[in-house]
């Protein structure tokens, strides 16, 4: 059922291409939202618009504010007066539905995925510019950070333990929903006379519908365009000043780096990412396929020190992690919607899973079977939350340092929103104040 391999060979599943269509509105308009709310709550501590960055935050901030009283529309979920992002709620059952359409195609196949990944199937004559294990890494590194190292500890601390099981929950069903994304990239890549390839939710949506639904033509070649635009509107905002505004926060108040040269630390910054991605795919699938595991190995060394200098702890702390995530504290409010709800918030941003700029990187492996590739992406979410997310999850437990010395409770909403990474750097200064 699930093995097409080129669009001439075997056509498209029709049943996939309605909730797709819907899904890839998301894809459109996510990115810009869901990160750029995180950009600017740095900027939000410091006051008033003093300086050069802070004018640029408020200017994003006031067209994030306009689109996002449209995406995310608070939908009333009918008990308990809860609701949730519109938004949101495609992300969690557009990943339910590819699950079960796709018969838990993220087991079934988890164990071929592994192998792909190891070169097993590679073979040099395919079309395509890097390898398998290149595209998951350049994917993997624009989602293994600042999701996994503050996300998580706002999650812990605003809606304690049992967000974590969510984040699990969610990461779990968005493993079918990359791999719908990245196979359709894959199936729908346009491959150039040099041999570079351009894929992603910009060519499927505007191929895609274009083939199976020729009347529509139209809107597929539009919906690519935004897809396209509101991308390049997402680096600027959670692909970039977020994660600038949380590095130099870092520098900042561990290190004492004066505010004012936060200017200067953006432009050594940039430049260092010019460096790799001005080279294009290739460049950065050979910067990431080094950088992204050594970066994943020297977080998760980190966390495992502190981990097994506590081990005893680990079953408490995995017990509560199920527990409160139907049986919450009184102290984390909302219930156990409440927590299952900021679990897939954190969830979405620390994966990407929806978001759809992993496909542009996996359109560009070689190889000729779109499925292939599209097992490879489901990995993502795992090794990003499931494995890295649990990891930083236990080691704030074990340390406690999402509890608020000054209150001996978990910090408030307002505190966790401005204190993510500093809670993650907390709990790693338990191995030493350098780390």
């Amino acid at each position: 059922m699930l093995m097409f391999h080129t669009r001439k060979k075997t056509p498209l599943l029709p049943a996939a291409w309605a909730p797709l269509l819907m899904f890839s509105v998301l894809e459109l308009l996510e990115p810009t939202l869901a990160q750029a709310q995180e950009a600017n709550a740095p900027a939000a501590e410091n006051g008033a618009a003093t300086t050069i960055q802070d004018q640029i935050n408020s200017g994003f901030e006031g067209i994030v504010k306009i689109l996002a009283g449209l995406l995310f529309y608070e939908v009333p979920l009918g008990f308990g007066g809860h609701s949730a992002p519109f938004i949101l709620l495609v992300l969690i059952f557009g990943g339910i539905f590819f699950t079960l359409r796709f018969g838990f195609i993220n087991l079934r196949l988890f164990r071929h995925s592994i192998d792909v990944i190891r070169g097993k199937y590679d073979r040099p004559e395919d079309e395509g510019e890097i390898t398998h294990f290149q595209a998951l890494t350049s994917a993997l590194s624009a989602t293994v950070g600042l999701g996994n190292i503050g996300g998580v500890a706002i999650a812990i601390a605003m809606g304690g333990p049992g967000a974590i099981f969510w984040m699990w929950v969610i990461a779990f069903f968005g493993m079918s929903a990359k791999f719908t994304s990245c196979s359709f990239a894959q199936l729908y890549r346009r491959v150039k006379p040099d041999g570079s390839v351009l894929g992603g939710p910009m060519v499927y949506l505007d191929e895609g519908i274009k083939e199976h639904y020729p009347d529509l033509a139209w809107l597929g070649k539009t919906l690519g365009i935004l897809f396209a635009l509101f991308t390049i509107m997402a680096s600027f905002g959670g692909g970039n000043m977020f994660q600038g505004n949380q590095t130099f926060k870092i520098l900042s108040t561990e290190f004492g780096v004066p505010r004012d040269y936060a200017w200067l630390f953006g432009i050594v910054v940039a430049a260092l990412v010019a460096v790799v991605i001005i080279g294009g795919i290739k460049r950065i699938g050979d910067v990431t396929s080094k950088m992204v595991p050594a970066m994943c190995a020297f977080f998760c060394i980190c966390c495992l020190l502190i981990i097994l200098k506590n081990i005893a702890q680990v079953p408490a702390m995995l017990t509560s992690i199920f527990v409160s995530a139907f049986q919450p504290d009184a102290v984390f409010s909302g219930g156990m919607i409440g927590v299952l709800l900021m679990g897939a918030k954190r969830a979405a941003f620390s994966n990407e899973a929806g978001l759809g700029s992993a496909a542009i990187a996996h359109a560009a492996a070689r190889t000729d079977e779109p499925v292939r590739e599209g097992v490879v992406a489901m990995i993502g979410p795992f090794i990003d939350t499931i494995l890295v997310c649990t990891m930083t999850a236990l080691t704030l437990l074990i340390t406690q340092s999402h509890i608020d010395p000054a209150t001996g409770a978990p910090f408030v909403a307002e505190l966790a929103a401005t204190k993510d990474v500093a809670m993650t750097a907390s709990a790693f200064a338990t191995l030493g104040d350098w780390v």
